[in-house]
């Protein structure tokens, strides 16, 4: 005999909590509520994050935020920067091309929005349906056959049908579940630096970069010349095991210093850079790499976004892998009453193309950043070629995956519609 117990948990919406709040997070949310799913937001932030630096939202992409009714105001948030401009180490113009032809994007359909623009649109979809909860995280949690107990940082405890880390590269769902991150890491070799900067040069909607071999330096005005500007330092670094590299940039002094160490001597504006780099209060310093996860879920727990398939700022498509990636999770889960399923459902038909994105760095991806003088010599003959045919071919890897359509209905359990 079923008991009254029983009855309800088949019936009742399954119950997810989402640990993120940035991009995949409330991407998730909003269409597993769609879906019929109740759903928890946990993110360890006061409050949803503004500012940051300028993001591409690009081909498959664009069609998850069309899905979701945010376009039209992410349109009307471009920054629709005019060029690109690149300097030698002396200085000296080497090329100025558009962005569509250094990015493989489309002209007129791929967007460039600032990171809060978009963090911004993303929350309101979802801020009146989902719970949402700042200032907390996941500190431990248990799975079993009927569900997942969650403690959290702030000291709740909750149960949950499922549990899914979306919180970034360095995730800490996934050193909950899952043990240090250094085992899914791939270091690709630079560590980078990004800040603003007063607009002391009347940039306006444009980039201007300097390179030497193994160091660059950019700084990009994604407003008028009244608005601060993002500066963005990359440089090189031997390739050393992750853990040695973390516990000797922790400190925002060592950080700063290792950057003054890096760029002595160097030209162009890049002393001012470094300058106005020990005054800014809104440094973020870190290490370029990917997440490579030989599988993207653990019994009841998934993973989605960088958590799950970081690619780096090297693809440029973090973003854009997050967006597509979590329609494609909470897809699976409308459509399979069983986790296990899903999760290999949302594996299977999305992995294929988070490979091809990853695999830019390998392609290419990194060729604005030469770390040899021949490398650098290289990638200044390839722009020049650039300015002289101007047309381009929209990078493949950004629309390699045809969104499939949304879910004919919400799932509860064991795949009863909602």
């Amino acid at each position: 005999m079923t008991s009254r117990s029983d009855a309800a948990r088949r019936t009742a919406p399954r119950t997810v909590l989402i640990a993120g709040a940035s991009l995949a997070g409330p991407t998730l949310a909003y269409w597993l509520h769609r879906y019929g799913f109740a759903v928890t937001v946990v993110e360890k932030a006061h409050a949803p994050r503004g500012g940051g630096y300028p993001i591409d939202v690009r081909g498959t992409a664009i069609e998850v935020v069309r899905r979701m009714g945010v376009l039209p105001r992410l349109r009307a948030a471009h920054v629709d920067t005019r060029r690109f401009t690149f300097l030698g180490a002396d200085g000296a113009e080497v090329a100025t091309l558009h962005p569509s032809a250094v990015a493989g994007s489309v002209e007129g359909q791929d967007l460039e929005v600032g990171r809060g623009d978009l963090t911004a649109a993303l929350y309101e979809t979802v801020r009146d349906d989902v719970d949402l909860v700042f200032d907390d995280s996941i500190d431990h949690l248990d799975q079993h056959e009927h569900g997942v107990d969650v403690t959290f940082r702030g000291g709740r405890q909750r149960t949950f049908d499922l549990v899914v880390g979306a919180d970034g590269m360095h995730s800490g769902t996934r050193k909950v579940v899952l043990g240090p991150e250094e085992q899914f890491h791939r270091y690709l070799g630079y560590t980078f630096a990004v800040f603003t900067v007063p607009n002391t040069l009347g940039l306006s909607r444009e980039l201007v970069m300097w390179n030497a071999p193994g160091r660059a330096a950019a700084l990009y005005a994604t407003g008028g010349a009244d608005d601060d500007l993002h500066a963005f330092l990359n440089f090189h670094q031997p390739d050393q095991p992750l853990h040695l590299l973390r516990e000797g940039l922790r400190d925002p002094d060592a950080q700063r210093d290792l950057v003054a160490r890096t760029y002595a001597g160097a030209g162009w504006e890049v002393p001012g850079i470094v300058e106005a780099m020990h005054q800014a209060d809104d440094l973020f310093f870190d290490t370029a790499g990917q997440i490579r996860m030989p599988s993207w879920s653990s019994g009841r727990v998934a993973f989605v976004g960088d958590a799950a398939h970081a690619p780096s700022f090297l693809t440029g498509q973090g973003s854009s892998l997050a967006l597509v990636g979590a329609y494609m999770l909470a897809r699976s889960l409308a459509t399979y009453g069983d986790h296990a399923q899903a999760f290999a459902a949302y594996e299977r038909d999305t992995r294929e193309f988070v490979t091809m994105n990853q695999a830019l760095v390998d392609k290419g991806g990194a060729r604005l950043f030469p770390t040899t003088a021949e490398a650098l010599e290289r990638r200044n003959a390839m722009l020049r070629e650039l300015v002289a045919m101007p047309a381009t071919t929209p990078q493949p890897a950004h629309s390699a995956l045809v969104l499939p359509e949304p879910a004919a209905a919400g799932r509860t359990r064991d795949g009863l519609a909602g």
